[in-house]
């Protein structure tokens, strides 16, 4: 029986996938192309709920040809009855049937909204990546704590192994996206909020601001590079190579608005930068505070 439902819905999602791509080109619909478990995950809770809304719609449609083609001027063997007070029959099917539906699709939620929660950790047998992220105006910055560098507006790491983002904003609330890899989640000055992503492979994607956050917001992309672990060393010491130390001095530079930034690379970071963007919204008294997470 659960082969049966599973060979089901994968051919389910493959029709709609299908007749969505038909409709649009995938680069401008990436969540209907995930790369990794996440995204996949996100994708496959869309098609649930459109399956779910097709079975009010699909019915719906349907009855509505079926009562005009019934109940044609010219058809006059069609029961008419206008002066009917009560009918169980209406009234079980108007009142279950949605009623089922609201039931169905809130297990749905409540199941995917914890196997989804942002805040847990991945499963796998490789020790999750650490990135912290600030996003600014136009730009996002990139701090790798265990490399010591920091980058501007591309995000590289590892394929095949989880990466934890701590994000947080030292500006306007933005909304930190990447389509393919994971869901959305906001930026806050004051405090900090969590990701998991993971890639499957190597590849080249697209981040992007998706809260809208003043004058440069449509030029707030970031590059995200999936790499393999020997690529990713050579990265990591092209970044050293830089020359430029993101310290207190520099980091006020970058801060200060700007848009369309070119990647930028950092070969040293400033010690507990990210806690003093965070610390600083703190003690002016704008915090805002997250629930405490284990």
């Amino acid at each position: 029986m659960r082969l049966a439902v599973t060979r089901w819905r994968a051919a389910a999602s493959a029709a709609g996938l299908a007749l969505l791509a038909g409709a649009c080109d995938l680069k401008r619909a990436p969540v209907l192309d995930p790369k990794g478990p996440i995204a996949l995950a996100e994708r496959d809770l869309l098609f649930d709920a459109f399956y779910v809304m097709m079975l009010v719609i699909v019915p719906i449609i349907i009855l509505t040809l079926w009562f005009a083609w019934r109940y044609r001027a010219s058809n006059t063997k069609a029961k008419y009855t206008p002066t009917w007070a009560n009918s169980v029959t209406i009234d079980a099917i108007t009142w279950l049937i949605p009623a089922v539906i609201v039931i169905a699709v809130a297990v749905l939620l409540w199941r995917s909204t914890h196997r989804l929660d942002p805040y847990r950790p991945l499963e796998s047998k490789e020790p999750p990546f650490d990135v912290q992220v600030v996003a600014q105006d136009w730009k996002w910055l990139f701090i790798y704590p265990e490399q010591g560098i920091a980058v501007v507006n591309q995000l590289a790491f590892p394929a095949g192994r989880p990466v934890s983002l701590r994000i947080t904003s030292d500006t306007v609330m933005n909304s930190f996206y990447v389509p393919q890899l994971a869901g959305q989640i906001y930026a806050m000055a004051g405090m900090q909020t969590r990701l998991q992503m993971l890639a499957d492979q190597p590849g080249k994607f697209v981040g992007r601001n998706s809260q809208y956050s003043g004058g440069g917001y449509s030029e707030q992309h970031f590059e995200v590079l999936a790499m393999t672990p020997a690529d990713f060393d050579a990265w990591v010491a092209r970044a050293k190579q830089s020359g430029r130390a993101l310290d207190a001095a520099a980091y006020t530079a970058l801060a200060a608005k700007s848009r369309a930034n070119p990647i930028t690379y950092y070969s040293t970071v400033e010690p507990k930068l990210f806690d003093s963007i965070i610390d600083k919204y703190r003690h002016s008294g704008h915090a805002q505070h997250a629930p405490a997470r284990r």
